[in-house]
C-alpha cells in the first residue's frame, strides 16, 4: 500500500495507540500495522511513525516465530551509584557507624547519624583513599545515607533514672525532716512549683546536632 493512501487522522491514531502500548504487545502491534499496511518495509514505518527500524523488525520475527522476547526492564537506565562503585556503602558504614546511634525506643529500623553527607564525602577523601573525581556530589552522598537508613536526629534529653541505691536513703531522710518540721510550730513551709520548661544550650531541645562526636543531652 502506498504510504499517502493512508489518512493523516488514520496515522495519528495508530501512532497514538502504539504509545500505548509496551514491550512485546508493542512490538507486536506496530509489527502487524507495518505489515498490513506498508508491506512489511520497515523503512517506510519509520519514516511515517517515526517507530524505530530495529524494533519493527524484531516484532515481524517474533510474529514469524511465533515467540515472545522478554525484556529486561530493571537492566536499563542508569544505575545507582553504589552499583557502579560496589565497595562505597561498606566504605560508608565504616566512616558512619562509630559515629551513630540506634533509636533508643526501637520504633524504626533507621540508626541516626551525627556527621554530615559532606562530612563523610570528605572522610571517605581522607580516610579511605577515594579521589574527589570518583565520589558523587555531596547530594548524591545524602542520598546513598538515606538509603542506607542512617538519618539526622535531634539531640536527645538524658532521662533522670527512676531509682538509684540511694533512693530509700533521701525520702526516709524527708520523711525525718518533714516530721521534725511538723513538731516544730516555728518552721515556715514554702510551696515552690518548677514545671515551666527553659531552653538551655546552643543546640537546646529542637536543635540537631552535626558533629563528629555525640553531643549529650540536658
Amino acid at each position: 500500500m502506498k504510504i499517502g493512501w493512508i489518512p493523516e487522522a488514520v496515522k495519528e491514531i495508530l501512532d497514538e495507540t502504539a504509545k500505548k502500548l509496551s514491550g512485546a504487545k508493542r512490538r507486536e502491534y506496530i509489527a502487524m500495522i507495518t505489515i498490513k499496511l506498508l508491506d512489511g518495509n520497515a523503512r517506510k514505518a519509520e519514516r511515517v511513525f517515526g517507530w524505530s527500524r530495529t524494533t519493527v523488525k524484531k516484532g515481524m520475527r517474533e510474529l514469524a516465530m511465533e515467540i515472545k522476547c522478554i525484556d529486561n526492564y530493571s537492566a536499563r537506565g542508569n544505575k545507582k551509584t553504589e552499583e557502579k562503585i560496589p565497595k562505597l556503602a561498606e566504605d560508608i558504614r565504616l566512616i558512619v557507624e562509630p559515629k551513630s546511634q540506634a533509636d533508643s525506643h526501637f520504633q524504626t529500623t533507621f540508626a541516626y547519624t551525627r556527621i554530615t553527607a559532606k562530612t563523610v564525602r570528605q572522610a571517605l577523601i581522607d580516610e579511605m583513599g577515594y579521589t574527589n573525581d570518583e565520589l558523587p556530589c555531596e547530594n548524591t552522598i545524602g542520598y546513598i545515607l538515606n538509603r542506607l537508613d542512617y538519618r539526622l536526629k535531634r539531640i536527645q534529653k538524658t532521662k533522670p533514672l527512676k531509682k538509684i541505691p540511694e533512693t530509700d536513703a533521701i525520702f526516709e531522710n524527708v520523711d525525718r525532716v518533714n516530721r521534725q518540721a511538723d513538731e516544730n510550730l516555728e518552721t515556715l513551709r514554702l510551696s515552690i512549683d518548677t514545671k515551666t520548661k527553659v531552653k538551655i544550650g546552643d543546640f537546646s531541645r529542637d536543635g540537631k546536632t552535626r558533629e563528629k562526636e555525640p553531643e549529650g543531652g540536658l
